[in-house]
């Protein structure tokens, strides 16, 4: 069965399909789709959760006995399978073909895969999993359907514009919905919720000094000391907004703790970097970060963030900068 990404929620609250495939190259809608589907599975039983990833060197004999074996915590497991190319090979459909013949108990098989073209959805095992399950196809979003999705973004975060100010931001991030949302969270941060006019929206979206605050988080990750601090109390001289700095510096934080338990859970480095937006640029300084930075470290980081945004809100005693110091110089790994 063909549902658009918009009829998922829906779908939702009322069952659970047995299947579900999720196809398209827009990293933000497709992890968001597979999030909820993954959420309301837990919700629903669905404990266990096993992560497969079609890579070199992957069996597809993984899937069937994964969806053969039981759990000694849940009844009910989860199979995450991630096909990054969007074609499973000659031995990846017989097996997809199979598991639809004979569809395992209290066994949900969520599937997230590249983009699949019309003409593949005549394939035998995309025929079996629309019979078996739901296919939802994600695409780039353009002209009205954008504007209503950044419209329904930033009611989503208790804000508000006029058409002038949606297609201000439309212009701004050039369908990047990533960056979109990033953008709208950062508005969030510096406004808070209500409405907001059209110069608002382009003095925030089209400030300069946040490719400053991109420099300062590049700084970070290659753990450069001196052009750290060079660069946050030059961004604090300039009067850039604190707010703005710790959105970008707990941004980064969360990301590289996903990228992280992603891999970890075992799927392709390559891929977990591409779902990240972490171009070719900008993977050796996250890979040496990665390696230098502990799950503690980060959640600490976190932790320092708290404290830094209550002082920015005057709810904490303390310079908020110099608490965003602290925060960047535990990013370099230099103890404090």
């Amino acid at each position: 069965m063909r549902f658009k990404p918009e009829q998922l929620k829906s779908s939702l609250q009322k069952n659970l399909a047995p299947i579900y495939l999720i196809s398209g190259d827009e990293p933000l809608q497709t992890g968001e789709l597979a999030d909820a589907i993954r959420e309301t599975a837990r919700r629903q039983g669905y404990e266990t959760r096993e992560v497969l990833t079609v890579d070199t060197g992957f069996s597809w004999a993984q899937l069937a006995f994964s969806s053969g074996s039981l759990s000694i915590f849940s009844d009910k497991k989860l199979i995450d399978l991630r096909i990054p190319s969007a074609t499973p090979g000659t031995e990846g459909s017989k097996a997809l073909i199979s598991y639809c013949e004979r569809l395992p108990e209290d066994t949900l098989l969520l599937i997230t895969t590249g983009k699949i073209t019309s003409a593949n959805f005549k394939a035998r095992w995309l025929e079996a999993l629309d019979k078996s399950g739901i296919i939802i196809q994600v695409w780039p979003l353009e002209g009205q359907d954008l504007f209503r999705w950044l419209q329904q973004r930033m009611q989503q975060r208790g804000l508000s514009t006029e058409p002038e100010g949606i297609k201000i931001l439309a212009s701004k991030i050039e369908g990047n919905l990533l960056a979109a949302a990033q953008e709208i969270e950062k508005l969030y941060v510096l406004y808070g919720s209500g409405n907001l006019g059209p110069k608002q929206i382009l003095d925030a979206v089209a400030d300069s000094s946040r490719y400053d605050v991109f420099k300062l988080v590049d700084a970070i990750l290659a753990s450069e000391v001196n052009r750290i601090i060079k660069i946050l109390f030059g961004l604090q001289d300039e009067g850039i907004a604190a707010p703005v700095v710790l959105w970008a510096l707990t941004r980064e934080a969360r990301t590289l703790i996903k990228i992280r338990l992603a891999i970890d859970q075992g799927q392709h480095k390559d891929l977990v970097f591409k779902n990240h937006q972490i171009w070719e640029q900008r993977k050796r300084s996250v890979e040496n970060a990665l390696n230098r930075l502990s799950d503690t470290v980060l959640n600490n980081i976190l932790v320092l963030s708290a404290k830094a945004d209550q002082q920015i809100k005057g709810q904490k005693p303390g310079d908020s900068w110099e608490t965003l110091l602290e925060i960047c110089l535990k990013f370099a790994g230099v103890e404090i």
